[in-house]
């Protein structure tokens, strides 16, 4: 394995899409994985954690950097080969140091984000995140994030839909003109049903998705977490 993380406190908000729509913003040589007849758009905030530093898996976690809030826009994505991954349209993180080595080593669309994770007396968990600058490198404002979800308790964690959603095997991304599969591994994910409380997002839109976090999601999902390896790209 390439590297390791701990994906914690994780909400699913997930949005029914027409494959047509998301086919154009997907790597060459992919096209949409559906479920159901539709395609779905994933907004997943969330926190990595303990994440070692790529080829050195050994070394264990990297101190401090290694650990940050993160949010992601996300499509799902199947290749020639059958492979079933997603394919990342954003990722912010408070880590300038983890945005910066994914867009050099990976090409991730990585941006640099004010972001926080709080739990109130209540069990309402709250993600905050707004963009530092257009670009996510600094400068004016960029796209902000808010999301309040509370988990239910309820167990889906076998349910067809929240596993489509939730245990995929890899990521695809276009580098250098190519597009490649990351592969990664995880134990069965612990879900259930969570209820959205509040949800102002500026980040789906960015990510050319218009439209969607003006409705209200079709599935609402939360996780406690689960520990990740990733391999080496394959094409």
């Amino acid at each position: 394995m390439l590297h390791e993380q701990d994906w914690q406190s994780l909400a699913f908000l997930h949005w029914r899409v027409d494959p047509a729509v998301v086919a154009p913003l997907l790597p060459a040589g992919t096209r949409p994985d559906e479920f159901d007849g539709s395609t779905w758009v994933g907004l997943i905030p969330f926190r990595l954690a303990n994440a070692t530093a790529p080829g050195l898996p050994g070394l264990g976690p990297i101190p401090v950097v290694g650990t940050f809030p993160e949010v992601n826009v996300r499509l799902y994505s199947i290749d020639e080969e059958g492979r079933h991954g997603v394919v990342f349209r954003s990722l912010e993180s408070s880590s300038l140091g983890a945005v910066v080595a994914a867009r050099v080593l990976f090409g991730l669309p990585y941006q640099w984000a004010d972001m926080s994770i709080t739990t109130d007396a209540q069990g309402v968990i709250r993600y905050r995140s707004v963009r530092r600058g257009q670009g996510g490198l600094g400068g004016r404002r960029g796209p902000a994030s808010a999301v309040d979800v509370v988990p239910t308790g309820r167990d889906r964690s076998e349910d067809e839909l929240a596993v489509f959603l939730t245990a995929r095997w890899g990521l695809h991304i276009e580098r250098r003109g190519r597009t490649l599969f990351i592969p990664n591994e995880h134990p069965p994910w612990r879900v259930e049903t969570a209820e959205l409380e509040h949800l102002d997002d500026e980040l789906l839109a960015a990510a050319g998705l218009p439209g969607l976090a003006e409705r209200m999601p079709d599935s609402v999902l939360f996780s406690p977490g689960v520990h990740t390896r990733f391999g080496r790209a394959l094409r």
